[in-house]
């Protein structure tokens, strides 16, 4: 098989809901970063792009994507929805095109707008079609779990999930302060401002439809969060007793892409590789608790591989809810100081169809920071579906 090869990744701020990007929509966000992601590279000889998204339109929403952004048109492109796996499964994606001789130079990655998400509704003839409204059934949530349909399905997996096991507010409210403290001291060093596209302000006013300057930054980082602030937060489900806007990931619009190529494609060049891909893993689990699902695809990835946890140095899981930081802490305790050491979701959002890709460029510049060499990225995902891949640091030409 090929061996692959990720040349680099950049990706956007992270900007909430009906912030920053709030007129943007996903394609022309995504755009602007593809065309970043391209820069230093031969666009003529890219073989495809694949990108994940999760509250678009629906449709080929990559291709158009890749047409806003320029690309010539014999270029083709793929949309995935595994939802918030959705960035990572195309990295794994790209890298099963490449290890079998199909590709040689493909950019994968994700990118989202919950901020202009459409909103859907049940057709006439659908059997739910009265029961969800009917002309009012408007939603924006898709359904994962059979029976009921409802826009908190996360939410209540996560309340679930923390009850069940017997994890407090306490224990949750603990990770978010590291998250936010962790993400503040990572913008402070700018360990990632080479990772970060800058999206001009020239470029983005014909969008901008109150030409409110434009914010550099990741909008969900919060300078001043403490403890006092996070015990005054209410619950967010009407009967719930630990899930709170703090300990649960906002909604966000992002995008993030990284370049892959094989051996063959980099011996024929002059790049020098950040990292290389050596295995990724799928796995279902309990769809009624999703955020469990991250422990079985590290626990899998790392048996197939014949390493354990302490072989890893770089642990970066994408923690839309604090209670997968838990379950992390409780299966691998000795591990904690190599997790999300430059913060996780909780701090910088979690932009659904991009986060497996922001989550794998902050574990190689997590690698280069602690000069380690292999790394696991692990999402849980909508539906019970637990992603996990592994990266070893690329130091060869």
């Amino acid at each position: 098989m090929e061996r692959v090869y990720i040349l680099n990744g950049v990706r956007s701020y992270i900007g909430v809901e009906n912030g920053i990007y709030r007129h943007i929509c996903a394609e022309k966000l995504g755009a602007f970063v593809l065309k970043k992601a391209i820069e230093p590279y031969s666009i003529e000889e890219l073989d495809f792009v694949i990108a994940g998204n999760a509250a678009g339109a629906g449709g080929n929403i990559t291709r158009l994507m890749l047409l806003e952004a320029g690309f010539p048109s014999f270029i083709p492109a793929i949309t995935i929805d595994v939802q918030c796996a959705s960035g990572l499964e195309s990295i794994a994606m790209a890298a099963a095109k490449i290890r079998s001789g199909q590709a040689d130079f493909v950019i994968a990655g994700g990118f989202e707008s919950s901020s202009t998400a459409p909103r859907r509704k049940y057709h006439k003839n659908h059997p739910d079609y009265q029961y969800y409204g009917g002309e009012q059934s408007d939603y924006r949530v898709a359904k994962f779990i059979p029976g009921e349909h409802s826009k908190m399905a996360m939410l209540a997996g996560a309340e679930k999930t923390a009850v069940s096991l017997g994890i407090d507010r306490k224990a949750l409210d603990s990770w978010v302060l590291r998250s936010h403290d962790l993400a503040k001291k990572a913008r402070e060093e700018k360990i990632l401002k080479d990772n970060l596209v800058e999206i001009e302000n020239e470029q983005y006013s014909n969008y901008n439809r109150d030409k409110k300057a434009f914010c550099q930054k990741d909008e969900g980082i919060r300078d001043k969060i403490n403890i006092r602030l996070l015990e005054k937060l209410p619950c967010v489900l009407k009967d719930g007793k630990v899930i709170t806007a703090a300990n649960a990931c906002l909604t966000n619009d992002g995008a993030a892409f990284v370049v892959l190529c094989s051996k063959r494609y980099l011996e024929n060049h002059s790049y020098i590789p950040k990292a290389e891909f050596l295995d990724s893993v799928l796995v279902g689990a309990d769809p009624f608790m999703s955020p469990k699902a991250i422990i079985p695809a590290i626990e899998k990835l790392l048996k197939r591989n014949q390493i354990t946890a302490e072989d890893i140095d770089i642990f970066e899981c994408n923690e839309a809810f604090a209670v997968i930081d838990v379950l992390f802490a409780k299966k691998y305790p000795k591990a904690v100081q190599k997790y999300n050491i430059l913060g996780g979701a909780l701090a910088y959002g979690h932009p659904y169809g991009a986060s497996g890709t922001v989550i794998t460029i902050h574990a190689i510049k997590a690698l280069e920071k602690v000069n380690g060499t292999l790394a696991v990225c692990s999402i849980a995902a909508a539906g019970g579906i637990g992603a996990a891949l592994l990266l070893q640091r690329g130091i060869e030409k």
